[in-house]
């Protein structure tokens, strides 16, 4: 099968058990001599993969290729234990407590440099950092229902994804299929026997598994995380909890020891992300952030969230060049004295996501910007606080959780969404759009970024092609013309007011409506009617206390 021979150019495999060994990275010089062949991509990448290059016109290069296989052998050779490998960073991970096998590492003339990335594991009894995502909680079977008028029965899901103006593209159909993602966790513990995903089972959405910390293809006998990250896209319990991407495909790989905190889980990242890449996803979800460890040696500063600097940062940019849309939680640190965002949110070329409240006000958890090279950080928000979802210790009742963990999944899942409606455009295409439909988009600030993205707004942007934001005006308004008892929808720039007064003219100039609407100064607002007009010519216009925009609607 494609994907496990991919996958073994990632992990090497040995029977051999290691107890309490450090390990290392070692960087390779180049990729000088391989077997491989950006003539003959198919040899490590999928059809998929090389499909997603084509369609975004991205080349398959020197970045794509395996490391050699002879350097892991030279390195096997001096009795070290080869992990598995990393073709973005060139490198291999080992494990060994011996001086004389990393010194003989050091003298094989392909190595670079030699890196400790892990120390043994500390006291298992030691609690794990995701403790407090969903602690004192309690499952609840009271679903908020969603009207009858949509297309899908959210439950308790409907207001995180309302938030996002989602519903227009799910009544669209646009639920995510087609649309592969992986998701890079801690562990997805019972999501074989969790109700929530009973619909992504017998529809085989799950592609694949792989766990890059045990070497194993196991992901569900580990941490709950992942599935309660899961949960905020897949879940299909009509009435209860349905999720943003119901219908996309899943990939589940764990990459993450939530037992303990090492710069190795950063390097399983890109491994996870290699994996990924290589397999075809389309869009990368991961919920991990990475500030300080059990080694403080290894720790960042807030000088590193520079976008250059942490390994993980440098693999989502890598994700991103190779056409993957990765969203990554802002982190949980806004209420610590670390504060800001962290790795990899501080990547340049991915959407970073901060948390809100039902009612879209900053969750004081969420992670702050900006990136320490002053770019706007988090770029979006979701709703990230009070989040439905399901763990595999809710009893099949949907519960609720804080995190940023979870903003950016239901975030995630809309983002398929959109881009299944706009399969051909690029992951930065889709990026910008989302920014661009945000509430705070042209006044961003350190808590929430661009803001809420409104994804119905992004849509009409999409449609709208390449333009640039003019002064106070209605940009679009569709369907034009119209049918009598068509819902009229207009994509208005706000530049003056939070209030506009909406007025509608027959031919004649007579007013046959006017009523007040809210808007977000300095910002793009769409605007609902749903009027009855007689066939004819009329003319819309909004006028803001100061200057007013008109544009003409034909009903036919």
């Amino acid at each position: 099968m494609k994907l496990k021979f991919i996958l073994t150019l990632l992990t090497i495999s040995c029977l051999q058990q290691a107890f309490a060994q450090d390990r290392y990275v070692i960087f390779f010089s180049d990729k000088n001599n391989s077997p491989f062949s950006i003539s003959t991509p198919l040899d490590f990448l999928s059809q998929r993969a090389i499909n997603r290059r084509i369609n975004q016109n991205i080349s398959i290069d020197q970045s794509d290729l395996p490391v050699n296989p002879q350097y892991l052998s030279g390195v096997a050779g001096t009795g070290a234990f080869v992990m598995r490998s990393s073709k973005w960073f060139n490198a291999a991970i080992i494990e060994t407590t011996s001086s004389t096998v990393l010194n003989a590492i050091s003298q094989l003339p392909y190595v670079l440099n030699v890196q400790n990335v892990s120390k043994p594991k500390p006291n298992p009894d030691r609690s794990n950092k995701f403790d407090n995502l969903i602690k004192n909680i309690n499952p609840s079977t009271v679903a908020h229902r969603s009207s009858g008028t949509q297309s899908l029965n959210y439950g308790n899901g409907f207001i995180q994804a309302n938030m996002l103006g989602l519903l227009t593209l799910h009544n669209q159909g646009y639920t995510g299929a087609g649309r592969l993602i992986a998701v890079l966790d801690a562990g997805f513990l019972d999501v074989p026997n969790m109700i929530c995903f009973d619909s992504i089972r017998a529809n085989n959405q799950i592609k694949h598994t792989w766990d890059f910390v045990d070497n194993e293809s196991d992901v569900y006998d580990d941490h709950y995380h992942g599935a309660a990250v899961l949960s905020c896209m897949a879940s299909n319990v009509p009435d209860t909890l349905v999720g943003t991407a119901p219908h996309a495909d899943y990939i589940l790989l764990r990459t993450e020891d939530a037992n303990s905190e090492f710069i190795i889980e950063e390097y399983n990242w890109a491994i996870g992300a290699e994996f990924a890449d290589s397999a075809g996803v389309d869009l990368i979800n991961s919920s991990l952030g990475y500030t300080e460890f059990n080694d403080p040696s290894q720790n960042h500063l807030y000088s590193d969230m520079d976008g250059n600097t942490n390994p993980v940062t440098i693999a989502a940019d890598w994700a991103a060049q190779k056409g993957i849309l990765v969203v990554n939680s802002a982190g949980n640190e806004g209420s610590s004295p670390w504060n800001y965002i962290s790795a990899p949110a501080d990547a340049d070329s991915i959407l970073a996501i901060g948390a809100v409240d039902f009612s879209g006000a900053y969750a004081s958890f969420s992670g702050n910007g900006p990136s320490f090279d002053n770019r706007v950080k988090p770029d979006v928000a979701a709703q990230g606080q009070n989040t439905w979802l399901y763990t595999p210790f809710s009893n099949n009742q949907v519960t609720q959780g804080n995190g940023t963990s979870f903003s950016g999944p239901v975030l995630c899942g809309a983002a398929a969404c959109l881009w299944q409606a706009w399969s051909q455009k690029s992951n930065m295409d889709i990026i910008q759009v989302i920014k661009r439909s945000a509430n705070q988009y042209s006044n961003p600030d350190t808590l929430l970024g661009y803001g809420i993205p409104n994804l119905s707004l992004a849509n009409s942007l999409l449609n709208l092609g390449d333009i640039n934001i003019p002064q106070n005006a209605i940009l679009h308004i569709y369907p034009n013309p119209i049918s009598n008892g068509e819902t009229i929808h207009l994509v208005y720039y706000a530049q003056h007011s939070n209030s506009a007064t909406l007025s509608i003219y027959d031919i004649c100039g007579k007013m046959v409506l006017q009523q007040e609407v809210n808007t977000l100064q300095g910002a793009l607002n769409k605007i609902d009617l749903q009027v009855n007009l007689s066939k004819g010519c009329y003319f819309i216009e909004i006028y803001d206390g100061k200057t007013n925009t008109i544009k003409k609607l034909m009903n036919q």
